[in-house]
Order: structure tokens, then sequence, then C-alpha cells
């Protein structure tokens, strides 16, 4: 989490549909890698979920095809390790975006609306919201990081997806208001920063961890790229970049730099606004919604945790690279570094006293008589016989 930071972007260039094929799921199945619109759905079936309808589009109809087999961004994040330990139960993650369909069946009984926010036309914020905290399917298939966490849906765009400064804001302040730990905000704005830097605030103020993405999902076609992009670069936002199958991003995305983490968002599967069929979708926007289900499952495991506590937990113990990567179970285990334990206390070494001198002098005094005594009887055993033999005398006699 940074004071400020920068997104510098360079706009996509012309998707090339036949150009992308990468592996989605952990079978074999093939699927494109690319920006705002994944190329190569079509090999497997799924429609593409859009973020913003066109004019003459209608809302996001249903699915009827479904991905059965684990996609590979539960598998990159190591989900099966971090599952027993949090499941995101007692949090409320609001998603600012299209809305959330309230009768999503992976979402059912867990979301709550404010206003209109109940219907999705274009289906973005439900897929979103189904990457955070969508219920694993009986058959399989994609899931969310938090499946037991509860989704407030908050409007930050019109019903066709356009957006602006102002209702990003308000949705910011609505779900602070409401009590949400996380925050979640899809889009990524050139403008608004004075707007968007206070609600941010606003929303730390009651402790809310806000999760965005750094940079648009995609660019038009010559568009040029803005420094920064709101609310990613405001302070105290975590700021989010996708990465895909292969851990690269695709040749078209967005380049960007001044991402807090990175998690997968491209080529990356999840559920609709109406029936239970899936769609497919690319961009930050969803690696964003990923970190927003990572940061619910560690405020669940740790409620006491602060919403800066939580962001830093997520950016230290994500796996080292440029930027670091999410890792949900390391965020879950890690023990932080500014906690400082206790210094050991070596025990005090015991010493005995020295031995008394005066038995040691007594002792040595003794030994040097006696061994005097046997020198001077092993001296007269010698001497006096060879006197005896050559006749001596005393002095004097």
């Amino acid at each position: 989490m940074r004071a400020m930071s920068r997104a510098r972007v360079r706009p996509r260039r012309r998707p090339r549909a036949p150009a992308v094929a990468a592996t989605l799921l952990t079978t074999a199945t093939a699927l494109g890698a690319v920006g705002a619109v994944p190329a190569a759905a079509d090999s497997v079936g799924l429609p593409v979920v859009r973020s913003v309808l066109a004019e003459d589009d209608t809302c996001a109809s249903v699915s009827g095809e479904k991905a059965k087999a684990e996609p590979w961004t539960l598998g990159s994040l190591g989900m099966s390790r971090a599952k027993p330990l949090s499941q995101g139960a007692g949090t409320t993650v609001a998603v600012v975006d299209t809305g959330v369909a309230e009768g999503a069946p992976a979402l059912s009984g867990r979301v709550t609306a404010l206003g209109a926010a109940g219907e999705d036309c274009v289906g973005h914020g439900t897929f979103a919201a189904g990457l955070i905290a969508a219920a694993p399917g009986d058959e399989g298939g994609p899931a969310g990081l938090a499946p037991q966490a509860r989704i407030l849906a908050v409007r930050g765009t019109d019903e066709r997806g356009g957006s602006t400064a102002a209702q990003v804001a308000d949705g910011i302040r609505q779900a602070a208001d409401e009590g949400a730990q996380v925050i979640y905000v899809a889009v990524a704005l050139d403008s608004g920063k004075s707007q968007l830097t206070d609600a941010v605030a606003y929303a730390s103020g009651k402790d809310a961890l806000v999760v965005a993405p750094v940079a648009p999902d995609a660019l038009p076609r010559n568009t040029e790229p803005e420094p920064w992009y709101w609310p990613a670069a405001a302070p105290g936002v975590l700021a989010v970049m996708d990465y895909g199958p292969d851990g690269s991003r695709p040749a078209d995305a967005p380049l960007v730099s001044g991402a807090d983490l990175a998690a997968p968002g491209d080529a990356v599967v999840s559920i609709g606004p109406k029936g239970s069929g899936h769609f497919i979708g690319s961009g930050a926007s969803f690696a964003a919604a990923h970190v927003a289900g990572a940061a619910a499952l560690v405020r669940a495991r740790y409620p006491e945790l602060k919403a800066a506590e939580v962001s830093r937990r997520l950016t230290e113990a994500a796996y080292p690279a440029v930027p670091p990567r999410l890792d949900p179970y390391a965020a879950l285990t890690a023990v932080p570094t500014d906690d400082k334990g206790t210094a050991p206390r070596p025990e005090r070494a015991v010493v005995p006293p020295p031995p008394a001198t005066e038995p040691r002098t007594r002792a040595l005094v003794i030994a040097g008589v006696g061994g005097g005594l046997v020198l001077l009887v092993a001296a007269g055993a010698v001497v006096i016989p060879r006197g005896r033999a050559r006749n001596w005398r005393p002095a004097g006699s």
C-alpha cells in the first residue's frame, strides 16, 4: 500500500482473434488469454462477460455452458491449502460495480443490495462477486475465494456500465457506511482524483480496505494513456494488476506499473447474473476481485486486524515478484515482521567455590614428610649394610 502510486499505461493493440491460446482449466481445455474480450472463449463455448454495453447491446443472457473442471486460478492461488483456514465467514465485501444479481444461485442468500444494485444487466458485477464469494457447484467448476462471505451490492455505474467519478465515490462512501470490511471497486478512471481520494479516505476512516484495478481492463484504439488512474492511485487503496495462466500478461494488455499486488485476471471463469452457467473474462478488474476475496479471508481469520494491517499482510506475504503475487495461504499463516519476540533470558551460570587451601596444604606437607622418610629408609637400607661390610665405625669410636 502506497502513499501515492503511478500507473503508466499503454493502449492495447487490436486483439487478434486467432493469436491467443492458453490453459484455462487444470484439464487440457484451451482458452485465449486476452484483454477485455477473450478471443478464444468460443473454443470452450463460454460467453464473454462485458463491462459496458454498447447502444445496440441487450442485457446479459443466460449462459448454457458450464466449466466443470477447477479453474486454473484456484490452483495458482493454492486455495486447497487456504480453504481449511478461512472461508470468509462473518465478513462483508462490497462490490461497487454494475450491480450483483440477488438471484444468482452461487450467491443465494448472501447478497444485500442497495437500491437497484440487486439487478445486473451488464453482468460484470455478478461475475466479479462470483470470483470473490461464489459457492462451489455440485459438479465442480469455478468458486469464489471466500465462499462464506456476504456480498453488499452497490451500484457504481449506470445500468449499462458507464461510470463517473461521482458515481464511484458515492458507491465507496455508501459501502463504508454499511459497514463493509472490504470494498471492491471495478473501474479505473482517468479523472476524479479529488472526489475519489476523499471517498477512499472516508472509507479508510471507517476501517474498510478499498481494492481496485491499477488500470482499465482495456483502452480504445489510438487512446493516449493517462499517467494515473483512480481510485487505485489514491493513498490507502490496494492497487492490483492481472496475469494469465502462463504467468505473464497478454501482449495486448495495458502496460502498467505501480501495482501493489498481481493476481489471476486473464482468462478467468465465473458466474453470470442469471442461471447456473458460466462466463469468461479478462482484465485487471478481475484480478482485483481475487484480491478482495483474499482480503475477506484474512479479515475473517484475524478480525482484530485493521484495514491497513490486512493490506500489509497481503502484500508482505505475497510471492516475491514485480509486483508481488497474491498468496492467500501465506497471508493467512505469515507472522508479521514487526511483532518482536521475547529475547531469551540465559540461565545464570553456577560457578562452584574454589576448594579450601588448608586441607590441600596439609596434604602436601604430609606427602612431603612421608616421602622424605621413605627416602631416608631406602638410603639407610643401602648404606648401613655396606658400612658394616667395610667395618665403618662412628667418628671418635
